[in-house]
Parts: C-alpha cells; structure tokens; sequence
C-alpha cells in the first residue's frame, strides 16, 4: 500500500503557516531608522499659486511609537514652508519626534484643507496586536 502525500503536505503546511504567526505576533519588531520623511518638493508654491490642486504631503501620516516615531519635513522649494507651528526654510528639514500615542492635527497650507493629521499609534506589544500591527503596516506599505 502507498502512504498518502496529501496528509502530509497540509501537516506541513499548517506547521509553516503556524511558524510564521508565531514569529509576527512575538518577534521584536526592528527598523532601520525610526524616522518618516516627507519632502516638499521644489515649485510646490508656484504651482500652488498658479491654481493647480496640489497635494504634495499626504493629508494622514500613521508613526508608532518606539517604532518609526520621528517625522522630518524637508523642504525643497525655493519659499519657506509651513508645517503646524514651525516655518521650515528652503533647504532645511525639521524633525519632530512624537512619544505618546495620540491624534495630532496641524495647520499644513501644503494640503488642499490646510490641515495634516498625523497619527501616532501605541507601540505594539507581543501577541495579536503586534502581529496585527505587522499585518497593518504590509498593507500600508510601511513594514
């Protein structure tokens, strides 16, 4: 009599897909910079000014903290640019380091509404939040 090759592979299967849930939700989460950057690009305020709807930053911007939990501006127009309280001078970045989880909202004349959001969520703990913070962030682009 011939064993069966299917039982086996969906052992297999179901022991690699345990593996690697298990790895999201405990392994420690490690990034190479703690840092979003964001840039302003050059001719955003003459395009601006020139009545084109110009969306140069994105109007959310998600961090984590202790995980990506810094945000720099940088401005690479040739004007100096406003970004909540802070005028970020052509060339120059600004770095804003966030250590509590909360929505922030800012005046931004770069966006279409003037305003930016940024959302800093909670550092993710071991188990079903951080595996879902990693599920969260794959789609987003972010992990």
């Amino acid at each position: 009599m011939k064993p069966r090759l299917a039982p086996t592979l969906l052992i297999a299967t179901l022991g690699l897909a345990l593996a690697a849930t298990a790895w999201g939700a405990f392994c420690p989460i490690s990034v190479d910079s703690r840092e979003r950057v964001f840039e302003i690009p050059k001719g955003t305020w003459a395009r601006r000014s020139a009545g084109e709807p110009l969306e140069v930053l994105p109007s959310e911007i998600h961090l984590t903290v202790g995980v990506t939990d810094v945000l720099v501006m940088r401005n690479q127009d040739d004007v100096p640019q406003m970004v909540g309280p802070v005028l970020i001078m052509p060339g120059q970045s600004f770095r804003m380091p966030f250590a509590v989880a909360s929505s922030y909202q800012f005046a931004c004349p770069a966006h279409l509404n003037g305003q930016l959001t940024v959302v800093v969520a909670p550092a993710p703990e071991a188990g079903w939040s951080r595996l879902r913070w990693r599920l969260e962030a794959m789609v987003r682009g972010l992990g």
